[in-house]
């Protein structure tokens, strides 16, 4: 079809622009059949961006989560138990992948491609392994059934994209910590995990039920689930807080629950639950569920900004597990928030050697070595942080800072160009310009 100029010359810029970008998505999308529903829907990717988004996406949500846990046991039990569910979905194709992440807030999240995550805060609420199946088979339920997929815009992706961390980190955990988080150039717990709708709730909730029956579990593993979430709902608690604006809860959840075992899945109710075998695999990490329940009241203390009684929790949990990742990064955090700096240096070097191979300890590394005018090292870290996690384009800018610092201003000039390429809005985007422009690199 041939437009004409008097066609185009009659529209508005912006009508024209809409008119346009609509053509060049159609290119890319259609129809596409539901693996589950087996209906036609409109579908914005194919089953190989979804794969390449998670795979762009989810580790820098695994690291803001504190990396997956180093417990290899642990890491393993849930790996296991959610491949063997993953063989039984409608999508079994797909590159699954669970991961046991070291966050103290209580959730578990897919990512399109199929990776999948449960804190260790949610773990230490599970009764049994059914439960566990159960909470892992709603993930499943997710990816298999495309809800991230079905729900995501190009605008929506570029609005979440790495490019954009230090602005959502903000919105995404609360004022206090959300500006911590920004000014690290950390991205903040949650900001890149998709919220579903109570539709999309009941459909992953059924599909959940579906796995692990298939399984071999009980079905009163999802009524324990459900059980679990309806009551935590009801006393919302800080730490669940992002687990309940990205899936939202209902006591109708729980009804329907209870429904199906009683009903549709009746013939499985002598299927096991597996509570010692659960209980097995996590007892290493309900060692330290008072350590973690004092970084849970700590992580609310910094969202209110009471960085002192933060501090008071955060040792206390340390003094339990001195060794804890979470809890000294945390508190590295902390001693930062209240310009501590010698402190914070103090905790984040601990938390390089006990987790050598996670980055984020990196990046809040170099922030206290720029803080204590150690240049040179905050470059180093800077790029190790870089290496093991590209895509974040703060990086580049606080590897500008560093070369600035050193009065290398012609590679620190080049680092800043780079970052005004990816971030334009924002205190560092300003910095950075106006820095451009002091130098003469811009007019």
């Amino acid at each position: 079809m041939r437009i004409s100029r008097r066609a185009i010359n009659g529209l508005s810029r912006r009508e024209f622009l809409i008119m346009t970008s609509m053509a060049t998505a159609g290119l890319a999308t259609g129809c596409a059949t539901n693996p589950v529903t087996g209906r036609s829907q409109l579908m914005m990717m194919s089953e190989d961006e979804e794969i390449a988004i998670d795979k762009k996406q989810s580790p820098h949500q695994f690291s803001s989560d504190y990396g997956t846990t180093q417990d290899r046991a642990l890491q393993n039990y849930v790996q296991t138990t959610g491949k063997h569910l993953a063989a039984n979905t409608h999508r079994p194709q797909m590159p699954y992948d669970f991961h046991c992440v070291n966050a103290n807030y209580v959730n578990a999240y897919a990512f399109p491609g199929g990776s999948i995550a449960c804190t260790r805060g949610i773990l230490l609420e599970l009764g049994n392994e059914a439960e566990l199946a159960a909470l892992l088979g709603h993930e499943l339920g997710h990816v298999n059934a495309r809800h991230t997929a079905s729900s995501m815009s190009k605008a929506q992706l570029a609005s979440i994209a790495v490019g954009g961390l230090s602005i959502v980190a903000g919105a995404a955990i609360g004022s206090g910590a959300g500006d911590l988080a920004g000014q690290l150039g950390q991205l903040g717990s949650g900001a890149l995990l998709a919220s579903y709708s109570r539709d999309n709730e009941r459909q992953a909730d059924g599909l959940g039920m579906e796995y692990m029956t298939r399984s071999g579990y009980g079905p009163q593993g999802m009524v324990g689930l459900m059980e679990m979430l309806n009551t935590m709902n009801q006393h919302q608690a800080s730490a669940t807080d992002l687990l309940f604006s990205t899936h939202p809860m209902s006591t109708e959840r729980y009804q329907t629950a209870v429904s199906q075992a009683k009903n549709d899945y009746a013939r499985f109710n002598g299927n096991p639950l597996y509570r010692d075998r659960y209980m097995d695999n996590t007892a290493r990490l309900r060692k330290i569920k008072g350590a973690i329940k004092k970084m849970q009241d700590g992580e609310e203390a910094m969202g209110k900004e009471k960085y002192g009684d933060a501090e008071a929790l955060f040792k206390q949990a340390l003094a339990e597990a001195p060794d804890d990742y979470t809890g000294l990064l945390l508190m590295a955090k902390c001693q930062l928030a209240q310009k501590k700096n010698a402190a914070a240096e103090r905790y984040v070097q601990r938390a390089k050697q006990v987790y050598p191979q996670e980055a984020q300890a990196y990046h809040i590394s170099g922030i206290t070595e720029l803080r204590n005018k150690k240049y040179a090292a905050a470059y180093e870290d800077f790029s190790v942080y870089q290496q093991r996690l590209p895509g974040n384009p703060n990086t580049v800018f606080f590897q500008g800072l560093s070369l600035e610092g050193m009065e290398r201003l012609e590679p620190a000039a080049q680092a800043y160009k780079t970052y005004l390429q990816n971030v334009q809005q924002g205190d560092q985007a300003q910095y950075a310009y106006k820095r451009l422009k002091e130098w003469g690199v811009v007019k």
